[in-house]
């Protein structure tokens, strides 16, 4: 029985494995475009002429890393949805273990959102369907998935654009509706869950406002959510026109309704 496999892809285990370590001269940090909590991310340009990402776990990192490895692709080899990233396959090593995904052409919210340029071009219409692709997500995970999924890190790092300005959540983190430390991202997750620890469907709702009124605002809103905080009676005062994302003309017609 081989170690490396692949049990997502219908293929040689041992020759794809072989074939992503020479695609990325053994995961070169030139191929490497990202860097998260338990893994570096590579682009990687197959035989097929396929492009996929590769999420390599750190390694000599103990349990913990092992432990979101294996929900990961426990949960992503049972989640299908147009919206969700879809994991084609994985390697589990004792010196290598990594995941990998459909790559998306246009990167994460935080860059476009972040770059004058692209956010130029996220006009409101495909703000809109990136809203739309994110609320079918959340409501195929937490209602049609049996047991339902709860991701706890939504945000806008973890939701990936294809070419089309489709959305993709990513990073999927899955111990569903019991009492675990806390997993998400600062500014997007519950302020009940920094003291309560605990995760339910509830949390999910939360970071998807905050993640639309990003999109909407153009940059996080943590200070418009901490000024109604403080003080409710201001969000009378608040108008839309100001809150939009400057960078745009102000929608009309039937998107401003």
């Amino acid at each position: 029985m081989t170690l490396t496999f692949f049990e997502a892809w219908r293929h040689n285990g041992k020759k794809v494995h072989e074939e992503i370590v020479q695609a990325t001269e053994n995961f070169s940090s030139k191929y490497c475009i990202g860097v998260g909590g338990y893994g570096s991310v590579y682009k990687t340009m197959l035989s097929t002429g396929q492009v996929v990402a590769v999420k390599k776990l750190h390694e000599n990192e103990g349990a913990a890393i092992m432990e979101a490895f294996e929900s990961e692709t426990s949960v992503l080899t049972r989640a299908r949805h147009r919206n969700i990233i879809t994991l084609y396959g994985f390697c589990s090593h004792a010196r290598q273990s990594y995941l990998v995904y459909e790559f998306m052409d246009g990167g994460s919210l935080t860059k476009i959102l972040s770059n004058e340029v692209s956010a130029a071009e996220f006009e409101w219409t495909k703000r809109i369907n990136v809203v739309k692709g994110l609320a079918n997500a959340i409501l195929y995970m937490h209602h049609e998935c049996c047991p339902a999924i709860s991701h706890r890190d939504i945000s806008t790092k973890n939701v990936l654009l294809d070419d089309e300005y489709e959305a993709h959540i990513s990073t999927l983190d899955t111990e569903s509706l019991n009492w675990t430390p806390f997993a998400g991202t600062f500014g997007y997750s519950a302020p009940e869950l920094a003291y309560t620890m605990e995760v339910n469907e509830k949390i999910d709702v939360y970071s998807f406002g905050v993640v639309t009124l990003e999109v909407i605002m153009g940059k996080h809103p943590g200070d418009l959510i901490s000024s109604l905080l403080l003080s409710p009676l201001l969000a009378v005062d608040v108008l839309l026109k100001d809150v939009l994302d400057q960078r745009l003309s102000p929608p009309r017609g039937r998107i401003a309704h």
